[in-house]
């Protein structure tokens, strides 16, 4: 039996790609250090990207233009810092970076900047103390499926990018 393009009903669910690259970061922690740095070397190097550079308050919600922009993303670069997981906006673009990959095959590249990878995959240090917080405001379920996207993107062959480069 052969198969057309027409003969797969998923084939017209996968988003398009419209961005080489998604940057998923904290923005407090590196916006004007690294983010800098890394937004310039993509421009330089002609790589269409996506960063979101419109500041969320507590009680907005991740907007269909992000969600999307994920979608549509081959690529997406995960910068944990610090203060990665204490975000609930980083964590929605998370679980929905790790949705994407395994439904589109999307890349995920996880960056540890200053934080041990051993930390995000098993919520130790920071990323262990924000689960603290996050546990008297949100429900078991949304915090284990965290918890969950957290060690499979810790999990993925990325960079550890220590503090001690510039």
């Amino acid at each position: 039996m052969s198969y057309s393009l027409f003969s797969s009903p998923s084939a017209f669910n996968v988003p398009l790609i419209k961005h080489d690259v998604f940057v998923s970061f904290r923005g407090t922690d590196i916006r004007t250090s690294f983010l800098s740095h890394l937004t310039a070397d993509l421009n330089r190097n002609q790589i269409d990207f996506f960063v979101d550079d419109k500041k969320l308050y507590p009680g907005d919600e991740i907007s269909s233009t992000l969600l999307r922009a994920i979608e549509q993303s081959y690529i997406s670069l995960v910068i944990f810092s610090e203060h990665y997981a204490s975000s609930r906006w980083c964590m929605e673009e998370l679980v929905k970076i790790i949705e994407c990959m395994e439904q589109y095959e999307r890349i995920v590249i996880p960056v540890f900047y200053n934080v041990d990878p051993s930390h995000v995959r098993y919520q130790k240090g920071t990323f262990g103390e924000v689960f603290d917080v996050h546990k008297e405001r949100y429900e078991e379920e949304i915090m284990q499926n965290w918890k969950s996207v957290l060690k499979k993107t810790a999990n993925l062959s990325g960079i550890h990018y220590p503090s001690k480069y510039r």
